[in-house]
């Protein structure tokens, strides 16, 4: 809710009359859920104290847990654990019935080997990292040929990711956006 400004102007309160409130509802049954169970439920106090030698994590820290987790939701972690794919494919050669390694699982969209989800994970991490690296160059307080580089690997991690992207799609899927 905004804070109210002790001088109100004619146009500013005129406003705020003719603006929905956030509570302004046509729906009764919204009004009893709202205010009901908060009519005799009251919230506990306590006093509770973190201890002393508990700190926040520094900036870095948690932004390489975020990287993490994204790394493993992106590359299908869970799916690997629930129905536990094999690491890596083989097919056989019809002409000299030699066994192949396959790290892409064709024609199944909704399938992956192990190594096919962390390579995708990859790549879609590698163009995260470049969208950072391309923010990283905007600053002016850094020097023209670190903000460069910084550009430089940016655009070409993003580059790579998005190729390398498209060529697992395309490998995945036979014929995709041919």
């Amino acid at each position: 809710m905004r804070p109210k400004s002790d001088h109100t102007s004619v146009g500013a309160a005129a406003s705020a009359a003719s603006s929905p409130s956030e509570f302004d509802s046509i729906d009764p049954i919204l009004h009893l859920l709202r205010f009901l169970p908060y009519g005799f439920l009251r919230p506990p106090r306590l006093r509770v104290k973190l201890p002393s030698s508990l700190a926040l994590p520094s900036p870095m820290t948690v932004f390489s847990l975020v990287l993490l987790t994204y790394f493993a939701v992106v590359s299908g972690l869970v799916y690997d654990v629930i129905v536990e794919p094999p690491g890596i494919g083989s097919t056989q050669d019809r002409s000299t019935g030699a066994v192949r390694p396959v790290v892409f699982l064709p024609g199944r969209v909704n399938g992956q080997y192990i190594i096919e989800g962390l390579s995708s994970g990859f790549m879609f991490v590698l163009g995260g990292v470049g969208l950072i690296l391309m923010d990283l160059s905007l600053d002016r307080n850094r020097a023209h040929s670190i903000r460069i580089s910084f550009a430089s690997f940016g655009i070409s991690a993003i580059v790579i990711a998005y190729m390398m992207s498209m060529l697992f799609i395309r490998i995945k899927i036979p014929g995709y956006l041919w």
